[in-house]
């Protein structure tokens, strides 16, 4: 199947009122489990590449490309995101590799400066046919800290996709990122207050945080895709710290990190059954 454009994937879920599971590629184990469990469950998938991974591998395009080869290689419809990008430079790069869309991060910057900085971004991704998604009021810290005072003001995400032209807005609603725990109190009403604000896919980032029923409420409440990284990442380093206790000796990679690529594989295919509400 050739690789899908993220707004194939985003647009008829928000039109049918169910979600979309995008989650985070840290190395290529994590995109062949990703895809592996969209297989497994029949369903669409977002492969998600941050700045940070980028990074850590030195450059975009290896993990980039990786991404993409077996996007295009899949057999249900896969995008590759380009996740919290806080530079133009990046967002550049994701679209000349073949990117279908991009999260431009610029909520550190003043409301103006993060109006004008993403609405420049828009324009050049539009101009690719990529899509954009953006973010409004500061999602909780990467150290995983709740931040109950912190929320998205509807009437002011209005006024700002509408400024930026973005096709998807993620909002601060009670979630953060990097928590270990799955508790995170969401404010559902807030949800449904910036959907019928807004007229575009709400995103919800931190969703490790949020368990599986309130998961499913975020979505029925109007959140669209749901970005997953660290629960994945949890589950990934406990099925490689099991294989290696089990097996100290083991020097081959690939009798640790293929166990822990089946564990995030079963558990992206039960996610992505639960926010497409099946």
């Amino acid at each position: 199947m050739p690789l899908t454009s993220t707004d194939d994937i985003v647009g008829p879920a928000y039109a049918g009122a169910s979600g979309v599971g995008a989650f985070n590629v840290v190395q290529i184990e994590h995109a062949e489990a990703i895809v592996a469990g969209a297989e497994q469950a029949g369903l669409p998938v977002i492969l998600q590449i941050s700045e940070n991974t980028a990074r850590y591998h030195g450059a975009l395009a290896p993990i980039g490309l990786a991404s993409l080869a077996l996007a295009r290689a899949a057999a249900v419809p896969v995008a590759v995101h380009l996740d919290h990008a806080e530079t133009v430079a990046l967002v550049h790069e994701a679209v000349e590799l073949g990117f279908t869309s991009v999260m431009f991060d610029a909520s550190r910057l003043s409301y103006a400066a993060n109006v004008a900085a993403t609405r420049e971004v828009t324009e050049h991704c539009h101009r690719a046919d990529v899509r954009v998604e953006a973010e409004l009021g500061e999602v909780g810290g990467k150290d995983g800290a709740h931040a109950p005072d912190v929320r998205t003001d509807p009437a002011e995400a209005r006024a700002f996709a509408e400024a930026t032209a973005v096709d998807a807005l993620a909002v601060a609603v009670g979630s953060s990122h990097a928590m270990a725990t799955r508790d995170a109190g969401l404010d559902f009403g807030l949800i449904a207050r910036l959907r019928d604000s807004l007229g575009i896919p709400l995103v919800l980032h931190g969703s490790s945080g949020v368990d599986d029923a309130n998961l499913a409420k975020a979505v029925a409440a109007g959140m669209t895709k749901i970005n997953i990284s660290t629960h994945l990442n949890r589950l990934f380093t406990r099925a490689v710290r099991e294989r290696l206790l089990a097996g100290p000796d083991a020097t081959d990679p690939r009798t640790y990190l293929g166990p822990a690529r089946d564990a995030v594989a079963s558990e992206v295919a039960r996610l992505l059954t639960i926010l497409a509400g099946r």
